[in-house]
């Protein structure tokens, strides 16, 4: 229901930073994301992007951060990044940007009870998107195929965990995608959150390839989606 208040404030008439739910984390903050990480980043404040398109539905910066992160790693797949070493450059990404709040984009987001300064208020998030990948870096440790991944790394019905367990299933079966996505959609937790988040990286990471042909040819929209893919290719 988070989306759709927002929604509804914004059909209402209240500016954004009003019609967002200011307390939600939900995984649909970066759900929806994962096309931003695709953009080109000298040209684009893509870290910026990630966080406001969150904003606009879920108001928490745990939101914020685990949508900067997601991008994040797309973008870092799509230009050749090595997997293996995909959670540790995360990790730096994460504790650089701890004290960094977009103000162009969020503008006063920020201001609540009890938060003294943006930065006071962006911290919170990274800090817990940094305590999760770091459960994630000690699930890959074990590397467990067996049990359900949610029990390392969460359910997924929230930003980070949807994020980290998404990317232990992908992480578990880099090269193997289909797995990776059988994976995710059999977790006991938020299961097509993190199965989409899950395919997100195996696709930045092989391409289309990755996908059956007769799953690719029914794809809901499958020429408009093309058309913007091309652009951004």
């Amino acid at each position: 229901m988070t989306c759709l208040s927002a929604c509804r404030g914004l059909k209402k008439g209240f500016p954004w930073v009003q019609a967002t739910v200011s307390g939600s984390k939900g995984c649909g903050a970066n759900m929806r994301v994962q096309v931003v990480g695709l953009l080109d980043r000298e040209t684009t404040n893509v870290a910026a992007l990630a966080q406001f398109q969150a904003a606009l539905t879920h108001g928490h910066p745990t939101a914020l951060a685990a949508s900067d992160l997601t991008a994040f790693a797309v973008s870092d797949l799509a230009t050749g990044g090595s997997p293996g070493g995909l959670p540790d450059r995360l990790l730096d990404y994460a504790r650089s940007q701890q004290n960094v709040y977009h103000e162009d984009w969020l503008g006063d987001l920020w201001q609540r009870p009890g938060v003294t300064s943006p930065e006071v208020f962006i911290q919170r998030g990274w800090d817990e998107c940094i305590d999760v990948l770091i459960r994630l870096k000690s699930a890959l440790e074990i590397s467990d195929r067996e049990s359900d991944p949610c029990l390392f790394t969460g359910e997924g019905w929230i930003a980070e965990e949807a994020l980290a367990t998404g990317l232990l299933c992908f992480l578990l079966y880099i090269d193997e995608p289909l797995s990776a996505l059988r994976r995710a959609a059999y977790s006991s937790g938020d299961s097509d959150s993190i199965a989409c988040l899950t395919g997100a990286f195996a696709g930045a990471y092989i391409g289309v390839s990755a996908w059956p042909e007769d799953w690719i040819a029914r794809i809901e929209y499958r020429n408009r989606l093309q058309a913007i893919a091309d652009w951004l290719s």
